[in-house]
């Protein structure tokens, strides 16, 4: 037996409760896992609310994130006792998820951790700290250069992927410049590594001219939308723009004058479907960086919480009245 939050169709939306299930209800997957830890995040808000069709099938485990330690395993990869962890490929969405004390899943979709990240840390970092991570591997490999007083932009920086960016990035040792629409957090964002803060407004209008100063080494875009069109005409010659996000919506309005004129590329970042090649350089990495102030970084902005009171936090996350992590206990 497993104790889950479980969704269930009703003449209402959903509704959800906390439910003791036989593992035969388990879904298909070589990897049964004991969690330890899940986190909350906005897409689980939506899926707790019903909301956007992620969900296909009632009844339903939601969680997209989820890091434990394996209990069985039909694949040689993975032996009990290893600790796992696995976020995005639609875990919690169309497979059962993390808002479980079990979870079985495809090897494929299962992730060692590095010695380094503890299964709660893992949780701590979530989709957001590995997007992060991916967006800048991205960068380095296409040959980022922050020398020469060029700075690598973050937007959005006061959320969850930009202050994780900013935590990666200046552990890796680039220069950094954070844009945010709150720049009484701008001391909080120097704490994490940001050498400079400008207003998001400087940036966020749709660009007059098809080329720009040339400001920006590299871009970590949690943003999208005019503020994306606006970053590429001020990309240096041969800088690279990551994108990973739409809050200000998933419309381009650019032209082709910076790829052509300057070399700039625009790179895509999914953290959803990725291969396991990139999340094994991604998590490895990440493993790499951690460290006794990423640490603490991450615990004074972590909430813990258990499986009991995930279900009231939906309407806080979707209203946007979450700050930091949430990480869930699953047997809390």
């Amino acid at each position: 037996m497993f104790r889950a939050l479980l969704l269930d169709r009703t003449d209402d939306g959903v509704a959800a409760a906390i439910t003791d299930l036989d593992d035969a209800r388990l879904p298909a997957g070589e990897v049964t896992i004991a969690v330890e830890a899940s986190s909350l995040n906005y897409k689980d808000g939506m899926i707790l609310r019903g909301l956007g069709r992620l969900v296909r099938d009632y009844p339903h485990v939601p969680g997209v994130d989820l890091a434990g330690v394996v209990e069985s395993s039909d694949d040689p990869a993975f032996s009990p006792g290893d600790r796992v962890v696995c976020t995005g490929r639609r875990m919690g969405e169309i497979h059962w998820g993390g808002y479980a004390t079990k979870a079985r899943l495809p090897a494929e979709w299962v992730v060692p951790l590095p010695d380094s990240i503890s299964t709660r840390q893992a949780m701590q970092i979530g989709t957001a700290g590995f997007t992060a991570m991916q967006a800048l591997r991205a960068l380095e490999r296409r040959g980022l250069d922050t020398a020469e007083g060029r700075s690598l932009l973050v937007t959005g920086a006061s959320g969850g992927v930009g202050s994780m960016a900013l935590v990666w990035g200046s552990r890796a040792g680039h220069h950094l410049t954070a844009s945010t629409g709150k720049l009484d957090h701008a001391d909080g964002l120097r704490a994490l590594g940001a050498s400079d803060v400008i207003d998001r407004n400087d940036i966020a209008e749709a660009p007059t001219r098809p080329l720009g100063a040339e400001r920006w080494a590299g871009c970590i875009d949690a943003v999208g939308g005019d503020t994306l069109a606006n970053v590429l005409t001020e990309m240096a010659y041969d800088g690279a723009v990551a994108a990973c996000g739409l809050t200000a919506g998933n419309g381009l309005a650019t032209t082709v004058i910076p790829f052509l004129l300057r070399g700039v590329d625009l790179l895509g970042i999914d953290s959803v479907l990725c291969p396991s090649d990139v999340r094994l350089d991604t998590w490895a990495a990440m493993g790499t960086a951690m460290d006794d102030d990423i640490a603490a970084h991450l615990d004074a902005n972590t909430r813990d919480v258990g499986l009991a009171e995930v279900d009231a936090l939906a309407d806080e996350i979707l209203a946007g009245r979450i700050r930091g992590r949430v990480v869930v206990d699953p047997a809390g």
